[in-house]
């Protein structure tokens, strides 16, 4: 007897699987965790097939059997329903954004990094490396970001090796034309990376359409994040920030940026776990760092204090700046940006990502600090990897003094354009008496 809807939402899981049959061999499945799908019985060439048509209700009754008609038809025409859907997964399989979505699960999946050899100016010997992927969270989102509002619409159904250079330039220009053109760019970079990749696996034999491409878009302008960098105006900003009536965390934010030196998203994703109070330390894991190597912020006084003030506030959740009622969620990327704004510094004149240029621009000035325990404080790992795994703590005492003397100089800068006298004895002149210092220096 022929289901009816009725019928069908009044089914409800067994201890066991079981069918319900409609009729000419389409049946509906029903496990025992409550979902429902339909199958279609049918004999091809004297052998049993079956073909899924999908799960009930998305695929509904009168659809599902409109299915079964199609697939009867094909089989009086001596055509496997079958076969045409093995057909379609191998089609979509070999289409650009098929071949898109393999690339992406081998580059987000974790895989375990082979221990690096001894360097032969160390005698420590590396540690091993936990799994991680080759492309972060975030980069991966990025990738199918663009993938799913510039790509895939345009040439995600084409076959990987019918895909000219000419198919895919109007999407660029398009991308061009509204003014975004290093998104452009970013849209080339992504797609030339799985061209070649179709290309290594045998699926796209005329290569990397995309290399022709390159000279067809007009040049970026390299820009740098807006920084404040006079120390009058430094002084400044730091008032206004005094003066920040936003959240407690937001204002916290403001306050930590100058004086930990973190790119946005290594102090927004941020974790209690990786503070010690004790030994006033911020160490960072190194699947969380840009360069992919752990990193030591030795935390001044004053940014111990912001710290403990930000503890009161969300000291019981994972994340120093979490959004609360939102699982895993963080700080958005734009609150430390729009808090500037309201302060009166459009992105022009100053950005979160600024602060880290202020510290370097006015240490260097400084000649105060060896210029590779700045650069060490800052993250930029040098080019040669193995070095890079060994040199997270390179430096370490005189950025430890070289943390508490910024943030001292800070002070002395926020004392100044409030019109106090600073109480204590120059930045320079106290830190040229410090030999240890002078010896780096040398």
């Amino acid at each position: 007897m022929a289901l009816t809807d009725k019928e069908i939402q009044a089914l409800r899981p067994g201890a066991k699987k079981y069918k319900v049959f409609d009729g000419d061999g389409l049946h509906l499945i029903v496990l025992p965790n409550g979902s429902r799908y339909w199958i279609q019985k049918y004999y091809f060439e004297r052998r049993p097939e079956e073909i899924t048509f999908g799960t009930y209700p998305r695929v509904s009754l009168k659809q599902a059997r409109e299915l079964r008609d199609e697939a009867r038809r094909k089989l009086a025409s001596g055509v496997s329903p079958r076969g045409d859907k093995q057909q379609e997964k191998v089609a979509a399989v070999n289409s650009f954004e098929g071949i898109a979505q393999e690339w992406l699960a081998m580059m987000s999946a974790p895989k375990h990094s082979v221990k690096a050899k001894r360097s032969q100016s160390s005698d420590t010997t590396p540690e091993s490396k936990p799994a991680r992927a080759a492309l972060d969270p975030a980069t991966t989102k990025k990738h199918r970001w663009i993938l799913a509002t510039y790509l895939n619409p345009a040439i995600g159904q084409k076959p990987m090796s019918e895909i000219t250079a000419m198919q895919l330039l109007p999407v660029l220009r398009q991308i061009e034309a509204a003014g975004k053109n290093e998104t452009a760019h970013r849209v080339r970079a992504l797609a030339s990376r799985i061209f070649c990749y179709a290309h290594a696996t045998g699926r796209a034999p005329q290569g990397d359409v995309t290399w022709s491409l390159r000279d067809a878009l007009a040049p970026t302008i390299v820009t740098h994040h807006a920084s404040i960098t006079d120390p009058d105006r430094v002084g400044k900003l730091l008032l206004a920030i005094d003066s920040y009536t936003g959240s407690p965390e937001t204002r916290c934010a403001l306050k930590l940026a100058p004086l930990v030196m973190l790119r946005p998203f290594e102090l927004r994703f941020g974790e209690w776990q990786e503070v010690d109070f004790k030994k006033a330390e911020w160490r960072i894991p190194p699947e969380r760092m840009k360069m992919s190597s752990p990193h030591i912020v030795p935390l001044s006084k004053q940014a111990v204090t912001i710290l403990c003030d930000l503890h009161e506030v969300t000291g019981n959740e994972r994340y120093l700046f979490p959004v609360l009622g939102v699982k895993e969620g963080v700080m958005s990327e734009n609150t430390v940006n729009k808090a500037l704004r309201t302060l009166g510094y459009d992105g022009h004149v100053m950005t979160g990502h600024g602060f880290r240029s202020m510290a370097s621009t006015l240490l260097n000035e400084q000649q105060l600090w060896h210029p590779d325990a700045i650069e060490r404080q800052l993250a930029h790992s040098p080019r040669d990897k193995i070095r890079a795994s060994y040199n997270y703590a390179e430096h370490l005492p005189e950025r430890r003094r070289m943390m508490q003397a910024w943030a001292d100089y800070l002070d002395e800068l926020r004392n100044t354009a409030r019109g106090e006298k600073s109480k204590s004895k120059s930045h320079r002149t106290d830190k040229r008496g410090d030999e240890t210092t002078s010896d780096a220096r040398r």
